[in-house]
């Protein structure tokens, strides 16, 4: 009882404060906002102090962050979210049309994810029950170079080839069932490339366990222990699921704008920029309210998901040293770290106009972008602040994920699963409101959300650990909390939770590459590879090489993270 108060107290006091954050986004900005009102109805009208008096007499606006927090919050509480300060609507019913185009097409989007990771883990499983083989090359690469793609570039050529040269589906908008074709393939293809890397991860360990050596000594069907082998592995990846599905309901916001989907996270990115406080403070309450949920399904499934091994105990498999395959890493490895240091050579900053959009040559081997300059010296230069941020912002969250998810008893829904729900867009907004946009402000937006997978996963595997005999003993034992942690927790979690982490690298740098193209970000000028990619999607027919250097460079970097050891401990 006292634990599910707690819960509840920690989830109302994540709302409060999230509510306390977006009430003070005016004053963050260094703004009035009856100005940022008027801005927002009438940007050609000037704030004179009468306009400025009248828009606040209409909308009873807060003199200070805390009186505006709290009348939302009592408001909110009676399912009453006030009205747009914008055009006026309710926003309950604002809210409520874009949360359903939002969970029609995250839940498209992980139909997509499942179908995909199903696809590249099927043949891993196989050869799991077969022959006992954990070693996975194909798969592995498969899965991690299909998480590696960025998803507004993924839907960008889906808009330009079968919707607008092909005719196949429709290009924008949302009619009917038709139309929530484009966006799910946009959003779960690469979904899909993570839980499956998750889930190759988790049965080249499952395959080690003792359970799987007597059913495949005792004649178990091929197909049975697969599917065995495939459902013990899901155990980790199925809480991934429901924080996935939050993540996409508000997170999804490029692929919203470029197919005009009228969903939460575009509504709350348009709310954010005109300081339509009561529209964002609900669409955040919505993605709170999600998260929760989501988060707490995630951990009941998972619980249903070991059986009676959650009570019993799970025999661990014994370490096993995995064979180091060098070819395929070493041979991407030398391919990017040519390619950039090739770039590094060659002069990032040359504009020339006669030269735009140009095809490959011997002067520039991978053309011009819009303006004229060499893509090879802008993929060059982009990657050290590309990977450079990215490879920081992971390691962060990585140190955070673990301390998190190894704190308390047992996995439970909590604030991580809140956070998850927030995109990064939105943190970033309001990070940018204090900093101002820059590379700075984008790495701390993506930091405060990119920890969370890996708290969760953290949480699960430590659950997991908890079930089994040699913790029970220990604990009967007398052992301390931190003999355990060091001896028990920490070796059983590091290693799968730092792979996990290095397969989210290139997600880390493409949540900071779009920021960069909604203009919170790098600046347009610099060689960062998601400012290029933003400069150069509109030209993708024109020019692909523009728009293929920095995804060839984000997907070489995701393969190299399907080859980290996974015995790391």
């Amino acid at each position: 009882m006292l634990g599910t108060l707690g819960r509840a107290g920690a989830l109302a006091g994540t709302a409060a404060g999230l509510a306390l954050v977006v009430a003070a986004l005016p004053w963050l900005r260094g703004d009035d906002p009856a100005r940022s009102v008027l801005r927002a109805r009438l940007s050609e009208r000037e704030p004179d102090r009468a306009a400025l008096d009248a828009v606040r007499a209409e909308l009873d606006l807060p003199a200070h962050p805390a009186a505006g927090a709290a009348d939302w919050l009592l408001g909110a509480a009676t399912g009453d979210l006030g009205r747009s300060w914008v055009d006026g609507t309710p926003v309950r019913a604002t809210v409520a049309a874009a949360a359903g185009a939002s969970v029609t097409l995250a839940a498209a989007a992980c139909v997509v994810a499942v179908l995909t990771a199903l696809l590249l883990v099927a043949p891993v499983a196989w050869n799991a029950a077969g022959t006992g083989r954990r070693w996975s090359s194909g798969p592995r690469v498969m899965a991690a170079g299909t998480a590696a793609l960025p998803e507004f570039v993924l839907a960008a050529v889906l808009l330009t080839l079968v919707a607008v040269r092909w005719r196949l589906a429709p290009a924008a908008g949302w009619f009917g069932p038709s139309y929530v074709v484009l966006p799910a393939l946009a959003l779960g293809v690469p979904t899909g490339g993570m839980l499956a890397r998750l889930v190759v991860t988790a049965v080249d360990t499952t395959a080690a366990e003792a359970w799987v050596r007597t059913w495949r000594t005792a004649g178990c069907p091929r197909a049975t222990l697969a599917v065995a082998v495939a459902r013990r592995a899901g155990t980790v990846v199925v809480p991934q699921v429901a924080i996935l599905f939050v993540g996409l309901l508000g997170g999804a916001v490029a692929v919203e704008e470029l197919f005009a989907v009228p969903g939460v996270g575009r509504l709350a990115l348009r709310a954010a920029l005109a300081q339509d406080l009561p529209v964002v403070q609900g669409c955040v309450l919505l993605l709170i309210l999600a998260g929760a949920v989501m988060g707490a399904a995630g951990v009941a499934a998972h619980r249903g998901l070991l059986g009676p091994a959650g009570a019993a105990g799970l025999v661990p498999a014994a370490p096993v040293r995995r064979p180091r395959r060098w070819r395929i890493p070493l041979a991407v490895g030398t391919l990017l770290a040519g390619a950039v240091t090739t770039g590094l050579l060659r002069d990032p900053d040359r504009v020339r106009l006669d030269r735009r959009l140009g095809d490959p040559s011997w002067a520039h081997p991978l053309g011009t972008d819009p303006v004229g300059r060499d893509v090879l010296a802008q993929f060059g230069n982009g990657a050290l602040l590309t990977i450079g941020t990215a490879a920081a912002v992971t390691a962060l969250a990585l140190l955070v994920g673990l301390a998190v998810g190894l704190r308390g008893t047992r996995a439970r829904a909590g604030g991580a699963d809140v956070l998850n729900a927030l995109p990064p867009v939105l943190v970033g907004l309001v990070i940018a409101a204090v900093l101002g946009p820059g590379l700075l402000p984008a790495a701390t937006a993506a930091a405060l959300v990119a920890w969370v997978p890996l708290a969760v996963h953290t949480r699960n595997l430590a659950d997991e650990t908890r079930a089994g005999g040699h913790h029970q003993a220990a604990v009967l034992a007398g052992a301390g909390t931190r003999w355990i942690l060091r001896r028990h927790l920490v070796p059983a979690v590091a290693g799968p939770v730092v792979v996990h982490a290095l397969t989210r690298i290139p997600g880390t740098a493409l949540a900071i590459a779009a920021l960069g193209f909604l203009g919170l970000g790098a600046g347009h000028d610099t060689a960062e590879w998601g400012t290029q990619l933003a400069a150069a999607v509109d030209y993708l027919e024109r020019a692909p090489t523009a728009v293929a250097a920095p995804v060839a460079g984000l997907t070489l970097l995701g393969v190299l993270a399907a080859y980290a050891p996974e015995d790391v401990r």
